[in-house]
């Protein structure tokens, strides 16, 4: 008797050192449907997913495809069987083209006699074929660089369905993709289900998880907590599954009371002519201040030039009252400015480096015996402190970064810059690709920073935690600024909208 599910894992454990990461876990995914995989960062999806594509090789357990037991201990086993995965964190060779991307690894090739040569012709006919299947007609050609992530994203959506899969693990897809992409994903997803292709969708964003999937599988710390109808399933009731409590409300209570202005930006413009021009704000003690707008309105250009890393061809900062001078991040630094960055894995973690250093690399300096040896004691202590005070989930401060999960690594990045206790913050991003419990700590931890009477810049692209965290919000669009919202009743997603479309 033929099995309703396209693909089954049955009874899956897995251990690392000093960790057990999944615990008799089980998954059962119906052809032609959507399967949201839920759970907090740690809880075991993405090692899951790892184990199912042959990256790590499970203790226990066994994998079952229309219902036939199969082995899988690499990539190349998985693809074989009809299972291709489009990670998160895309790894593409910009400088090639995208059909060379399509086929890297799996050229066809000529004979000449002995010798074998790419068969390009071939490469670009299939590259646009496939790309025709999920609705995506751009050369193929085209250097990969040229492309915007989503469409690069579409590219390895067409490399998987290039391979005949019959399974498909999107690893969070949308973490960096515009409305418009998004909306495009869908419809590819559409085509896919229509195939009979089983999917596997790993998200945080709960309006995605209802608007995509049939039906929604929570883990939690590394354990199978159950499977239900996505439809049958709301909101609270998923977060509740997920993080074993309710949460009543994600965002802190606003019960601080910003004081003076602590830095006032006047004029500041970019070297580029179509990024950021004439930019004046301020920032108060102990304030949240959110930056709204839509993907391209500079927000993030605009940060990056008040911190150092961008050059700014005019403008004045004043922190505390006195104008500041900065060329370079560290010249930020020394004038009570820290910046978490948008992108943590490209440009926040030393992801090669344990917590330790993560944490300590901006307090070196402070901390020397003889004005060059490390105080390793005194570091240790700041590391220690940090962990308890952030609550990292880590075995030690030894523990390389990377192992961590993205809500921790969140955490470690904000222990950075408090160890080294600046005024200002600016947070770009703060919860983008973490679970809706991180996102608490997270906020938290915030809102706490602030009653402290530490003053924060917020980027945000989430409305809700826009609207739900800051004090007053700065809306931009097209590098300009075109509103500003200090009032509660005029904190609303339409006077938001109203002016991040403001062209």
């Amino acid at each position: 008797m033929a099995s309703e599910y396209k693909l089954e894992l049955k009874g899956v454990s897995k251990s690392f050192p000093g960790v057990k990461a999944l615990d008799n876990v089980q998954l059962a995914v119906r052809p032609g449907t959507v399967h949201a995989l839920m759970g907090e960062n740690g809880a075991g999806k993405s090692t899951l997913m790892k184990c199912l594509f042959g990256i790590y090789k499970m203790d226990a357990g066994e994998i079952l495809l229309d219902g036939e037991k199969i082995e899988i201990n690499n990539p190349d086993e998985a693809m074989k069987n009809g299972i291709a995965m489009v990670h998160q964190e895309l790894q593409p060779v910009l400088a090639r083209s995208v059909a060379e991307n399509m086929y890297l690894g799996r050229f066809p090739v000529k004979n000449y006699g002995p010798l074998q040569v790419i068969d390009h012709k071939t490469m670009y006919e299939e590259t646009e074929k496939w790309l025709k299947e999920v609705n995506m007609e751009f050369d193929p050609k085209a250097q990969l660089g040229t492309l915007s992530v989503g469409q690069m994203q579409s590219v390895e959506i067409a490399k998987a369905v290039s391979h005949d899969a019959k399974v498909i693990i999107f690893d969070e897809p949308t973490s960096s993709l515009s409305d418009n992409e998004v909306e495009a994903l869908f419809r590819i997803m559409d085509t896919l289900k229509k195939r009979n292709v089983a999917m596997i969708y790993i998200s945080h964003k709960m309006d995605e998880i209802k608007r995509i999937a049939d039906d929604v599988t929570v883990m939690r710390d590394g354990t199978y907590i159950g499977t239900w109808p996505a439809a049958e399933m709301t909101t609270d009731q998923i977060i509740a599954k997920m993080v074993g409590r309710e949460l009543t409300n994600i965002y802190p209570p606003k019960d601080r009371k910003p004081g003076e202005v602590v830095m006032e930006v006047k004029n500041v413009s970019s070297i580029l002519e179509k990024s950021y021009q004439n930019i004046s704000f301020t920032l108060r003690k102990g304030e949240i201040l959110g930056f709204g707008g839509l993907v391209g309105a500079q927000r993030t250009e605009l940060m990056e030039g008040i911190f150092g890393i961008r050059h700014l061809a005019g403008g004045e900062v004043y922190v505390h009252g006195q104008k500041v001078s900065i060329k370079k991040p560290v010249d930020a630094m020394n004038a009570g400015i820290g910046m978490i960055t948008e992108d943590r894995r490209g440009n926040g973690i030393f992801g090669c480096l344990s917590i330790k250093d993560n944490v300590g690399v901006t307090v070196y300096n402070k901390f020397l015996k003889a004005g060059f040896v490390l105080d390793h004691k005194k570091i240790d202590k700041v590391v220690d402190d940090s962990i308890e005070k952030l609550s990292i989930k880590t075995p030690s401060m030894k523990e390389h970064i990377s192992n961590l999960s993205g809500g921790n690594q969140q955490k470690v990045i904000v222990s950075r810059w408090l160890a080294n206790d600046p005024d200002i913050l600016i947070m770009d991003e703060p919860t983008r690709g973490i679970d809706v419990g991180a996102k608490h700590e997270i906020y938290e931890i915030m809102a706490d920073l602030a009653r402290q009477g530490k003053a924060i810049i917020m980027i945000s692209s989430e409305m809700a935690e826009l609207l739900g965290m800051s004090d007053r919000v700065y809306v931009m669009c097209n590098g300009k600024l075109t509103g500003e919202l200090d009032q509660e009743n005029e904190m609303t997603q339409e006077n938001v909208m109203t002016f991040a479309t403001k062209f």
